[in-house]
Order: C-alpha cells, then sequence, then structure tokens
C-alpha cells in the first residue's frame, strides 16, 4: 500500500462540466482520459445536461454530467489524476468560476469524510447544486450503501431554480459506457 493507491477497489461519484469550445467534445475526452488511467474504470455515466452559469454569470452556457468509476487510488490521488486531466484539455483558472474548457470535481468517495487542504468529502457544495444533482440522480443506484441516493433525493427536493437546467443528451458513449437510468 502506497500514499497513491490501496489495494482495496472503492466507487467515487465525479461531476464533469464545460463551457467553453466543443463543450461535449470535452466531456467525452474527459471521460475517455479518466477510462484509460490503469488504477480507473468508468462504470456508469449520466445524461449531459445544459446548465446556465452559477456564481460569475457572464459565460456561456455549461453542459454537466456525472460518472461513477471504481478506483484503487486514494481519494487526494484521485483528485490529481483528475486535475491532470483538466490541465491537458486546456484547463486556465483565471477567474473564480468562471469560464472552462473542462471542470472535474470529485463528489464522494464511498462515503468517505475528508477535511484537508487538498481535498473536502463529500463536495462541500454537492448539495445545493442542480448541475451537480440532477446528472448524480442518474447513475446513483437507489440502493446504493453509503445512502448517497437518500442525499440526492432530499437535496433535489429542497432545490429552487430548476429552470436552469435541461436534458442535453441521454446518449450513450461510444466506450461502452453510458447514461443509466435508475
Amino acid at each position: 500500500m502506497s500514499n497513491y493507491s490501496t489495494s482495496e477497489l472503492s466507487e467515487a461519484y465525479i461531476a464533469l462540466g464545460a463551457n467553453l469550445g466543443d463543450r461535449e467534445q470535452s466531456l467525452k475526452e474527459a471521460l475517455a482520459l479518466l477510462g484509460a488511467h490503469a488504477e480507473i474504470e468508468v462504470l456508469r455515466c449520466s445524461g449531459i445536461y445544459e446548465t446556465e452559469p452559477v456564481g460569475y454569470a457572464d459565460q456561456p452556457n455549461f453542459l454537466n454530467m456525472t460518472a461513477a468509476v471504481r478506483t484503487s487510488l486514494l481519494p487526494e490521488a484521485l483528485l490529481d489524476v483528475m486535475l491532470e486531466i483538466e490541465d491537458r484539455l486546456g484547463r486556465v483558472r483565471t477567474i473564480r468560476n468562471g469560464p472552462r474548457t473542462v471542470d472535474l470535481d470529485l463528489l464522494w468517495m464511498d462515503g468517505k469524510v475528508l477535511d484537508t487542504p487538498h481535498l473536502i468529502l463529500p463536495h462541500p457544495r454537492m448539495q445545493e447544486r442542480a448541475f451537480v444533482l440532477f446528472p448524480l440522480r442518474d447513475i446513483v443506484p437507489r440502493d446504493e450503501p453509503s445512502g448517497l441516493w437518500e442525499i440526492v433525493t432530499k437535496a433535489l427536493g429542497k432545490l429552487d431554480g430548476r429552470e436552469g437546467i435541461k436534458l442535453w443528451t441521454s446518449s450513450g458513449w461510444e466506450d461502452g459506457f453510458g447514461h443509466t437510468g435508475n
């Protein structure tokens, strides 16, 4: 066992978003890079939703989705891989919540609670964001043992502002993993 990975497999949920360039292609490339990593297997992908920006509003609409992955990486190592993918796909951080080619956020990992300078799990604003909750609802099994399904459905019941989100596509992905509707 190292500081990078473990012999145990964990299921993690990742939010993906893009609002610059070919947004859908950026999401597909990010998924392909996640799936190409030796210690990450993409299990399920949500539909893609078009959403209005949150926070900094003077920017194009986003395409957002979520993916469930199985990994032997520890949470901070998985986050490092995600940040490398963002860099590889041209992510530039100049404006907080500003435009981006791609954004990957680690939302949840087997119910782990973590609060470090590098990572907070579960994601601290996950329950406030329709652009995360709607796609997450697509892929979280109702019988998920850590209680994520209940968290997602309860948070969705409290949300206002659903008019800012619409389904873009529910099509599958070329690599064989695709949208699941449960």
